[in-house]
């Protein structure tokens, strides 16, 4: 049974963590160097990011802070509140997959009306504008990447669908 499980654990690349959670093999080590890979995957494009021209946001969730860069140079960098602890915003390496200059947002425990400067990065994740608090800093989102709604619109204006994001802690 070992040999089959393992066999189907090599075939199924991305899905190991869930298989070794479901059948209890995991390990604190086996998940250190989980995020060991994910962290190194995201290093390595934060350096090929820099190294090119391209336009990208960063996201650093335990600064609070986004930052647009072209290729190695900072433009600017701004204070966001990202997801809370029970509603965290994800990490990786994503793209702006669409734009919306306004829009609906819902979820459990949220129904938010005329949402500003919305970028969709992954599912249901967003870099946006946050009319209704003042707690720019601290993580209050739902998982989204909040902005006061004027430096959302300078993002939303400096960016464009394609554009690359990185989310780190």
């Amino acid at each position: 049974m070992n040999n089959k499980i393992s066999t189907l654990s090599r075939c199924l690349i991305g899905t190991t963590l869930t298989l070794t959670t479901l059948f209890s093999w995991s390990t604190s080590a086996t998940l250190a160097q989980s995020m060991r890979n994910r962290e190194n995957i995201i290093a390595e494009r934060i350096a090929t990011l820099q190294q090119s021209e391209k336009r990208w946001i960063e996201v650093d969730l335990s600064e609070q802070k986004l930052t647009a860069w072209e290729g190695s140079n900072k433009l600017y960098t701004l204070t966001v509140s990202t997801g809370k602890s029970a509603t965290p915003t994800i990490t990786g390496t994503f793209t702006v997959q669409s734009k919306h200059v306004s829009g609906r947002m819902r979820g459990p425990g949220y129904n938010v009306p005329s949402v500003p400067y919305i970028m969709y990065f992954s599912g249901g994740y967003a870099i946006h504008g946050a009319y209704w608090h003042n707690r720019f800093g601290t993580p209050v989102s739902h998982g989204c990447v909040n902005l006061r709604v004027s430096e959302a619109e300078k993002v939303f204006q400096w960016a464009s669908v394609g554009t690359p994001v990185i989310v780190h802690r």
